[in-house]
Order: C-alpha cells, then structure tokens, then sequence
C-alpha cells in the first residue's frame, strides 16, 4: 500500500475540502431556486438537490483523494478519526488548518461566480439559528441537530472503513450518509455538521453568520468525538480496527 508524504495529504484534504464546498454550498447558492425577471422559475433543485450534491462531493471525494489523507475534508471528522484511533492527533492541526482554507478558497469562487450577474449573496448557503435558521429553530435545537448527527455521521464512517467492513464500498455509505443528514437538517441549520464549510461561507456572507459560526465549531467536534467514543466503546472488535 502506497505511503503519502504530509504535504500530499494536506493538498489533498484542501482539494477535497475545496470540492465538497464548491459542490454543495454552490449549488444551495446557484441552482437551490433559478430566479428569472424575479420570479421563481421552479426549475431549481431544492431541498434534496442541495442535499444530494453534499453527498456526492463527498462520495466523488472520498474515492479519488481518500487513498491519500483519508478523506476527511472536515475538522470534526478528523477529530473523531482521532479520538476514534484511526487517525494521529499529532496530524490533526494540520488537516484543520488545509481544510478550513480549502473551504475558503472555495468559498471565495464561489462569491465571484454568484456576484457575476450583480445580486447580492444574502445569507451565502451559511448555518444559523434562530433569524438564521431556514426553519426558524432557536438555539437549542441547532446545538442538538448537529451534535446527533455528526455523532451519528462518525458512527457511519468508523464502521464503514472498519476492517470487517465490505471492501469498496465506505465511499458509497459516507456519501448517502451525508444526503440523509442534510434531508433532516437543512430547515433546521442549514446543516453543517462541518466547522470548515462553516468557515469558509460565513466569511462572505451579508448575515450575521459570523455571530452564530461558535455552535457550528463546538456541536459538530463534540459530537464527533461523542460519536467515536460510542462506536469504540460499543461496537468496535479490536481485531478489525
């Protein structure tokens, strides 16, 4: 098995990162609803086209960056890798550091592309509660959401790599995963579930999602690691880790 060295493990979780915020987040921003003459055409794709184009960036992501870094392309997911022992806390810092600014990279095309025609980017495909929340939801709820489910996300992903696990196919389960996750949650966050994508479109966006971008760093890591510590403590056979 091939052996990567760090700076190609960093390139390639800033790529990853890069692609699931341009795919995603780009598509929540362009094509969530097409507006023509200031109507709605009804030709956009809505809830669950947002919600597939998370999961296939990760999906496409994970099966031609995976080989190299893993795959993570989201600090809450290297930090529960960790916690999990599938991952170096020792390289932790700098898969952060190359996804946070994978992701605003991304985000910065994308806030040239969606200027092109002269709008305005509004709330830019950001997370928030209360105002911010597509759904109204306080912050109660957005700190539960995202804890459940990036525990449950990591819960996914540990079993899916696991050694016992069918070959091939952990690409496939993290990706629909991550379709069902933003199902359930883009009325209530906007999903995060991801401290980078977060970043990255917070700093661009005419909101006060700046404000709010604290819930979506602490309930995605605790939940990662929350989601690791269960899946160690109550599912994991050492032999197959």
């Amino acid at each position: 098995m091939a052996t990567y060295s760090t700076s190609k493990k960093l390139v390639a979780e800033f790529i990853g990162t890069f692609w699931l915020v341009l795919g995603g987040c780009g598509s929540a921003v362009l094509a969530a609803k097409f507006m023509a003459g200031g109507a709605d055409t009804g030709l956009g794709i809505g809830f669950l086209g947002v919600s597939l184009a998370f999961g296939l960036t990760v999906l496409t992501g994970a099966y031609a960056l995976g080989p190299i870094s893993g795959g993570h392309f989201n600090p809450a997911v290297s930090l529960g890798l960790a916690v999990g022992g599938r991952f170096s806390f020792a390289e932790l810092p700098g898969y952060v550091i190359a996804q946070v600014l994978g992701a605003i990279a991304a985000a910065a095309v994308l806030y040239v592309v969606a200027t092109g025609n002269g709008a305005s980017v509004g709330g830019f495909a950001t997370n928030g509660f209360g105002e911010l929340s597509p759904g109204g939801y306080g912050m109660v709820a957005a700190l539960v959401i995202e804890v459940v489910l990036t525990a449950v996300f990591l819960i996914v992903i540990l079993g899916a790599t696991a050694r016992r696990a069918a070959p091939g196919f952990a690409g496939m389960a993290i990706g629909l995963t991550l379709t069902l996750i933003h199902l359930i949650s883009i009325p209530v966050t906007n999903t995060s579930v991801n401290p980078a994508r977060s970043t990255g479109v917070a700093l661009f966006a005419e909101t006060a999602a700046l404000g709010q971008l604290w819930l979506f760093w602490v309930a995605p890591l605790v939940g990662a690691a929350i989601g690791a510590v269960i899946y160690k403590a109550l599912l994991a056979n050492p032999q197959d880790e």
